[in-house]
């Protein structure tokens, strides 16, 4: 979850990024941010993952578990040094040959982002760890300050140069240069400053299939910034990741609910002889989708009214009008994880790299096809496609080694007559009458999860509630 920080800076920062960037200088901001989280991908190597299914083998033995925990350290610091120096050396021929025309020039601006990707991935890889250790206060701490950190850094800078990506790059690195050193600091101050290879603990293997299909995930989430950019003007980038950005209170939301309940689904199905889902393991994800589920109606009813209240350029405020097809596509992402944790679990790795595969192909193939033909709304269909081909994959292929029992109506019909709803309703009556439809969604969406839980609903006893 510690990359819900850069999500919470971004919604907080907003307001600023409108007042001192023009729409297509955010639009390059974004690019830049998404090249960051690549070199994260690519810096953190799945440590993040293998340090959170490794510590429950390693937990009995303090002694080996330290060890492994410092060598994962140093050597995610070494591999981020690496990488950085080969982006110093080929970074502009490569900006060149991705993007177009030169639009983002890798001196200064890509140098700073792999820098920032670098530092990110460090923090993200210990706010794995303190969930894992199950230190709530420290990881809460740690996020909050390291957020006001980054806001204070960036809002001097975009005062500092306005209209250019030096103030929030530049800003956002100072940031993430603090909090390094304080993680790196920590760590070594707790563990030591020991290495022996950390393949001697977990296996390479789980590592490079987790490593690919996290480059896969980047790809199926942030592709699309850079396909934008080629047929669209770079405006254009700026107005969709403004309405992205705009739910990433809903995104914030369903990353809490997953680090929340992940611990536990781990230690359920890790102790299972014969894996299967369960009652206990399934209300979870009931919960997770149900939460969601009131999560996304609300902000499709409550963010365009507080964006309307507000004079922004043109550009900014034509993020109006995606916002309630961007908010529906959480009710797949809520729905998904029910059938790709239990791969990390089970350690298919290879098989959740190989569906991500095709699933990146179709999400790729679908973004150049749509976007000629809709342009943003394209862009969202694509990924609204790409998401429910995945979860068709997963379910399929889980199968073989996780028997699974649910309730259907819980975790994908009542979501489904959600989405179906707003893809039906919002191209006719939600432009002409936005107030009354989008409360109308927040009404369905209360008369769904009564259907679902009308039975337990009727079994709570309100006066023993009351009293």
């Amino acid at each position: 979850m510690a990359g819900a920080l850069p999500m919470a800076s971004a919604i907080i920062l907003l307001p600023f990024y409108v007042l001192y960037l023009p729409t297509e200088v955010y639009g390059a901001l974004s690019i830049c941010l998404a090249f960051s989280y690549l070199v994260q991908v690519l810096v953190t190597y799945s440590f993040d993952s293998a340090l959170y299914i490794h510590y429950h083998e390693l937990k009995n033995d303090q002694k080996a578990l330290g060890t492994y925990i410092s060598s994962s350290f140093i050597f995610i610091l070494s591999w981020g040094l690496l990488i950085g120096t080969i982006l110093s050396l080929s970074g502009q021929f490569l900006f060149g040959w991705v993007i177009p025309e030169s639009k983002i020039s890798f001196y200064p601006y890509g140098l700073i982002a792999t820098g920032l990707g670098i530092t990110q991935a460090i923090f993200k890889v210990h706010g794995n760890l303190l969930q894992t250790q199950e230190k709530p206060q420290t990881f809460l701490w740690s996020n909050v300050l390291s957020f006001l950190i980054i806001a204070l850094t960036t809002i001097i800078g975009l005062k500092v140069f306005p209209e250019t990506l030096v103030g929030p790059l530049g800003g956002r690195l100072i940031a993430g240069v603090i909090t390094t050193a304080w993680v790196l600091w920590r760590i070594f101050n707790a563990y030591g400053f020991q290495f022996k290879s950390p393949w001697k603990q977990t296996s390479f293997s789980f590592n490079a299939y987790t490593f690919v299909y996290q480059i896969q995930q980047w790809a199926i989430n942030y592709i699309d910034r850079f396909i934008i950019m080629f047929f669209l003007p770079l405006a254009s980038v700026g107005t969709y990741d403004l309405a992205v950005k705009c739910l990433v209170p809903v995104e914030l939301l369903l990353n809490g609910l997953n680090a929340s309940i992940n611990p536990k689904i781990v230690k359920l199905i890790g102790g299972q002889t014969h894996k299967q889902s369960t009652l206990e393991i399934n209300r979870y994800y009931y919960g997770t989708v149900s939460v969601i589920l009131l999560a996304i109606s609300l902000s499709v009813f409550v963010i365009p009214v507080v964006i309307s209240l507000f004079t922004m350029p043109r550009g900014y405020s034509d993020a109006i009008q995606y916002i309630p097809y961007i908010a529906i596509i959480f009710i797949f992402k809520a729905s998904r994880l029910y059938f790709v944790i239990p791969y990390s679990i089970l350690k298919k790795m290879k098989t959740l790299m190989t569906l991500n595969f095709f699933t990146s192909l179709f999400r790729v193939g679908t973004l150049v096809f749509l976007i000629v033909r809709m342009h943003l709304y394209g862009v969202i269909l694509s990924s609204a496609l790409t998401f429910a081909l995945e979860i068709v994959l997963l379910w399929v292929f889980l199968k073989q080694d996780y028997d699974m029992k649910f309730n259907a109506f819980k975790l994908l019909i009542a979501p489904f007559l959600l989405f179906m709803v707003v893809v039906l309703v919002e191209p006719f009556w939600g432009v002409m009458y936005p107030l009354a439809v989008h409360a109308g969604y927040c009404l369905l969406c209360l008369l769904l999860l009564w259907i679902a839980y009308r039975n337990e609903i009727r079994s709570i006893n309100f006066l023993t509630l009351i009293k």
